[in-house]
């Protein structure tokens, strides 16, 4: 059979078909109104005037872009209200831009939510800083240039016994300037078992590659020995990488070498040994499991530097810090990528005010150690509160996690309010949109309310906003 080589080759009605299905979606496409219609109406006007015209013209052309190629494939074309409604909720979407929201997830380092929350210190710190003019890179006894991070990381040293500390913006700009300075167009040694992928596809290989370093895998996946490294390091050298999953956990038939052994390894090599810890963890505290590794015990078990991120469990802003031996900062500093990855004057001056809380000994007043110290039966007790204002709801045990690349595979005991609904997806989607904004888990047909990363003060808050979009559905 001869292949169809035009239209004029279809049978009649065939051919017919296809002109009627593209008229339909022509004369539905010309039912979408212009943007100009749109600006002129009255909401639009009030809309643009509120928003700004740019704004709210940029988040009409998206809706009335959509609408057409649904209208292309058959699809109704809205009404100019319900298309006004749309692109107007979107306008304010971008305006008011990053909100205080309701974190009863139980995920307490919740990426998408902005990871630990700040002290009321650091909160008023970084405003001081951003109200006016502040001394942020200028020495105030000699009058000349200081440095931006000296406090923030006087205070480092001072508190994990480290040499010398330099503060970034976050720990992948650490790590990555730490290649970049040490290690570029030479070889870096890391077991297969620590090539991580973080949040948003980054992966430990790729970070590498855009460093210049030469990734020398060793080992295996679950086990890698201290003769794997021996045996790869070669005259190019120039670093040895030892990495925390903090994201995952290896378990079953599988082993490590751990920082003390490395680091007479890379003495042996006369290379350094660079440690991403990852979470923060300045000291070793009870509230966390025995192998999440700390900063201190990294650096006195023979690391030469420590990486870590300052939005973790050290309950800072996001930052990153690498801590350890001077000269080797000293490299760091003097490459050109620092300045790429240095932190703003109010970044800084929320560090410092966190880190004074751990020198001084009030780490409790950061709300992630609150929320990590939180008794179980304190948050039962919440939930029980809560439950008895809504009919059908419950409350139970229920297990949290730090979430954020923290505490792998460590659940803390909690407790959740469980509250029916018709249209859980619904009804959490209201939640999401309503003032204040409240973030929960759906399961068995009901919304989830996990407690221990709702603080006391927002009970009130949370019951609110839970009742009044129960009775809008």
């Amino acid at each position: 059979m001869n292949p169809v080589r035009s239209e004029r080759d279809l049978p009649m009605s065939v051919r017919a078909k296809d002109r009627a299905r593209v008229r339909a979606s022509a004369d539905r496409r010309r039912g979408v109104p212009s943007v100009d219609t749109l600006l002129r109406s009255s909401p639009g006007r009030k809309g643009a005037a509120k928003f700004g015209r740019p704004l709210v013209k940029r988040a009409m052309q998206a809706v009335l872009a959509e609408t057409r190629r649904k209208a292309a494939r058959g699809g109704e074309v809205p009404s100019d209200d319900l298309l006004l409604a749309r692109a107007l909720g979107e306008a304010a979407r971008i305006f008011y831009g990053i909100g205080e929201v309701i974190n009863a997830t139980g995920v307490l380092l919740h990426t998408g939510l902005g990871r630990a929350p700040l002290p009321k210190q650091a909160i008023e710190a970084a405003a001081r800083a951003a109200r006016g003019y502040a001394d942020l890179e200028v020495d105030r006894e000699s009058g000349g240039r200081g440095r931006r991070t000296g406090r923030a990381e006087a205070l480092i040293e001072a508190i994990t016994g480290a040499e010398d500390a330099l503060v970034v913006n976050n720990n992948a700009a650490a790590l990555m300037l730490s290649l970049a300075a040490l290690a570029g167009r030479k070889e870096v040694v890391v077991s297969r078992g620590e090539l991580i992928e973080i949040g948003g596809e980054f992966r430990l290989p790729d970070i590498m590659a855009a460093s210049g370093a030469k990734l020398v895998e060793v080992g295996t996946t679950n086990r890698t020995r201290a003769a794997d490294y021996r045996r790869a390091i070669g005259p190019r050298t120039a670093l040895i990488l030892k990495v925390h999953p903090s994201n995952y956990r290896v378990v079953g038939f599988s082993g490590s070498v751990e920082v003390g052994d490395l680091a007479d390894i890379a003495r042996a090599g006369t290379i350094p040994l660079l440690y991403d810890i990852g979470s923060g963890l300045l000291e070793r505290y009870s509230e966390v499991p025995a192998d999440e590794p700390a900063v201190s015990e990294a650096l006195s078990g023979g690391a030469d530097l420590v990486a870590f991120s300052g939005d973790k469990l050290l309950g800072g802003p996001q930052a990153g810090v690498i801590a350890g031996r001077s000269d080797l900062l000293e490299r760091l500093r003097r490459h050109p990528m620092a300045r790429a990855v240095r932190v703003d004057k109010m970044t800084v001056a929320a560090l410092e005010s966190v880190l004074r809380l751990y020198a001084t000994g009030r780490r409790h007043d950061l709300p992630i150690w609150q929320m990590l110290s939180e008794r179980q039966s304190h948050l039962l007790a919440r939930a029980r509160g809560l439950a008895s204002v809504f009919t059908g709801a419950v409350a139970r045990p229920s297990e949290a996690v730090a979430g954020g690349g923290a505490l792998p595979g460590y659940a803390l005991p909690s407790a959740e309010l469980v509250v029916p609904a018709a249209s859980p997806g619904r009804v959490a989607a209201r939640l999401r949109l309503g003032q204040p904004p409240v973030f929960c888990r759906m399961e068995d047909g009901g919304l989830v309310f996990d407690l221990r990363t709702v603080p006391p003060e927002s009970d009130d808050r949370l019951a609110r906003a839970i009742r009044y979009v129960l009775e809008q559905a």
